[in-house]
């Protein structure tokens, strides 16, 4: 019998890589049927970014990893936008108000989405922040990522849907 302390190391341990795993199963497949409308009325569905990459970020104002990787993300929002890159941050679990405060605050360049207008939180269980998910230009997930990972990972994730920084 394991000692109470390791037993709960190893179930933990064990639940985070069921998570990786589930993650990493996703990518390659088609991307689930998804609606988001941004701060500003934009709207955005499979459809309507077919034959773009997309970037989703889903993040919350109290995730102090979110609030580091905020200006990567729009940092990348902007270098890759010519390019066809679409870039979605989507709030999740918090008020309208809330969020619209702290953008006050903290302004993001990139196109802000609210939990009540979207279903993408519940498709990629976002629960832990943040969490990326890049969609290829045909629709599919290319890489997903759990917690912050900095601008390396970012960039490869880019690449892993077909885009290179020299395009």
């Amino acid at each position: 019998m394991l000692p109470r302390p390791l037993h709960v190391l190893l179930a933990a341990a064990l639940v985070l890589s069921t998570t990786q795993a589930f993650a990493l199963d996703e990518e390659g497949q088609p991307a689930p049927r998804f609606h988001a409308k941004t701060a500003t009325g934009e709207t955005f569905t499979n459809d309507s970014v077919k034959g773009k990459v997309v970037l989703l970020q889903f993040w919350t104002t109290w995730c102090p990893y979110c609030r580091r990787e905020q200006s990567l993300v729009d940092t990348i929002d902007r270098e890759f936008a010519p390019k066809g890159v679409v870039v979605l941050a989507i709030n999740v679990g918090e008020s309208k108000k809330k969020v619209k405060q702290y953008l006050q605050e903290t302004p993001r360049s990139c196109r802000v989405v609210f939990t009540e207008d979207t279903n993408l939180a519940a498709m990629y269980q976002a629960n832990s922040y943040p969490i990326y998910v890049v969609i290829d230009r045909d629709g599919n997930i290319a890489a997903e990522q759990r917690g912050a990972g900095g601008e390396r990972s970012l960039r490869r994730m880019l690449r892993q849907a077909g885009l290179d920084s020299n395009e």
